[in-house]
């Protein structure tokens, strides 16, 4: 066969486009990618993929290898989380179709009248947000305090019939906050309602963190988890398992139909035809590591989070948020300190990037009855973290001198910032050619360069400054044009 382009060349052009990426090993980004910093476990994830690479996971019966895989990966996770015969699984293609099938099936077994209602502290992942809007259900978001964790009297005053799902997180991604599970999974089963507990970052690696009250199945109210193996569990993306308890309960989150002349459709996911390969490579993972090399692996996670924790709080004008349960940080800015020695988190984070580490930048959150929650420097500790360390915390040390005294960017200040013109075309919808002059306007997107701009602190001010419908809309046209 006469190829278009030869291999080597097609190969050759990936790999220049692979180097233009944040380094996915080593340690350098904090955020978004899990190394384990053990090169045979990528070897072993690489092979197995390859292996089932015609695979289609659509149907288990005619490619039993998927039901076997998807078998074993779910009942090592049931063992993980504390679950018992009456609590069964699917592996779904990351957090987000978890948390959609959360959804979906609390939502379809509900039996109230009207609009559901999804009922969730406001540091839930903002999956839940997409299940809420994709399936009719109305969000309603609980505030929580000032160390990231929900008041649990307030979330229960909140119960009631139309509540189809509860949702807590263990821990929240934005503070490393575990919500009081126990107390708030009790409160939800007594009025019949279920509770999903949201560990999709920590269920792979809290089962090895010290010192933990319940927070899993072991809680007589949690009826469904999600946990993601393309985090702690060190495999590609995106594998996710999504676990319920009662099989009755869990049969709402099937599709099936034999209503046309095709074959009949049974899904227990989103999609239809799938890949096998990251469910190969995430069962080859469990299997070569089990309780004891995940145990090993978290165990590291832990000292680096220790080490940083203890590092963040000697840095003058920096401090952490809360009280970190798992290998995240959030950092904000230490307002006990003069003006002078203060440090802004998203100027740190982008003087840390000059130095050649990625950190990520989160706006802070006016809530409607509750403290204003400061914006923040996010971390996200691997294993690799530990091998990186000396390097790391000098770059982390040394940023924090650079910009101390450095005043925050106010929203006020990043909206006084824009044309009175621009501002104007803001209180009208934007069609995509407006979006993308206000984007060019702000200096997100220009014709002379590809990607964000090197500071991004600005931005994140700008994001707190607009509405939301605004940022949304404008965040929609930067990512949709990237692909254009």
């Amino acid at each position: 066969m006469k190829f278009q382009e030869q291999p080597s060349d097609i190969l050759a052009r990936l790999s220049e486009l692979r180097d233009a990426d944040a380094p996915t090993h080593g340690g350098r980004v904090l955020s978004y990618v899990y190394d384990s910093g053990v090169p045979e476990l990528d070897e072993l994830a690489a092979a197995a993929i390859r292996m089932v690479q015609p695979v289609n996971g659509l149907d288990p019966t005619t490619f039993t290898s998927v039901a076997v895989m998807e078998r074993e990966v779910v009942a090592f996770a049931r063992d993980m989380l504390g679950g018992d015969d009456e609590v069964v699984g699917t592996v779904t293609t990351g957090g987000t179709e978890s948390c959609l099938l959360a959804v979906k099936t609390a939502r379809d077994n509900w039996a109230g009248e009207g609009t559901p209602r999804l009922l969730a502290p406001v540091t839930v992942h903002a999956a839940f947000h997409k299940a809420a809007h994709y399936f009719g259900l109305e969000l309603d978001l609980v505030p929580v305090l000032s160390d990231g964790i929900v008041d649990a009297d307030v979330m229960i005053e909140c119960l009631g019939p139309d509540v189809a799902l509860v949702v807590v997180s263990a821990p929240s991604y934005p503070h490393a906050a575990i919500d009081p599970i126990a107390v708030i999974a009790a409160a939800a089963a007594s009025q019949g309602i279920d509770c999903h507990v949201d560990a999709c970052i920590g269920g792979w690696v809290l089962p090895f963190w010290k010192d933990l009250e319940p927070w899993d199945f072991r809680v007589d109210g949690v009826t469904s988890m999600s946990a993601d193996l393309h985090k702690f569990g060190y495999a590609p993306k995106g594998i996710s398992v999504l676990l319920t308890r009662g099989r009755d309960r869990q049969r709402a989150q099937y599709f099936a139909t034999t209503r046309w002349p095709g074959y009949p459709v049974v899904n227990s996911t989103m999609l239809g035809s799938k890949s096998a390969g990251a469910l190969a490579a995430g069962w080859a993972l469990t299997r070569a590591l089990g309780r004891d090399g995940l145990a090993e692996l978290a165990a590291s996670c832990a000292r680096s989070t220790s080490f940083l924790v203890d590092l963040i709080e000697f840095i003058e004008g920096l401090r952490v948020v809360g009280s970190p349960v798992g290998p995240l940080i959030a950092i904000a800015t230490d307002e006990s300190v003069p003006e002078d020695r203060r440090v802004d988190p998203h100027h740190w984070a982008d003087q840390v990037r000059t130095h050649g580490w990625m950190l990520q930048l989160q706006p802070g959150l006016a809530q409607q009855f509750g403290v204003t929650l400061p914006h923040t420097t996010h971390l996200t500790v691997t294993p690799v973290t530990e091998r990186v360390m000396p390097e790391l915390a000098s770059a982390l040390m040394t940023a924090a001198s650079e910009v101390r005294g450095m005043a925050p960017i106010s929203p006020a200040d990043a909206r006084d910032s824009l044309p009175d013109e621009l501002l104007e075309s803001l209180t009208e919808p934007l069609d995509s050619e407006a979006a993308l002059r206000v984007l060019m306007e702000v200096g997100l997107v220009s014709k002379d360069s590809e990607g964000l701009p090197e500071k991004m602190a600005p931005f994140l001010a700008l994001i707190t400054a607009m509405p939301a419908p605004v940022t949304e809309r404008l965040l929609t046209e930067l990512i949709a044009r990237t692909v254009e």
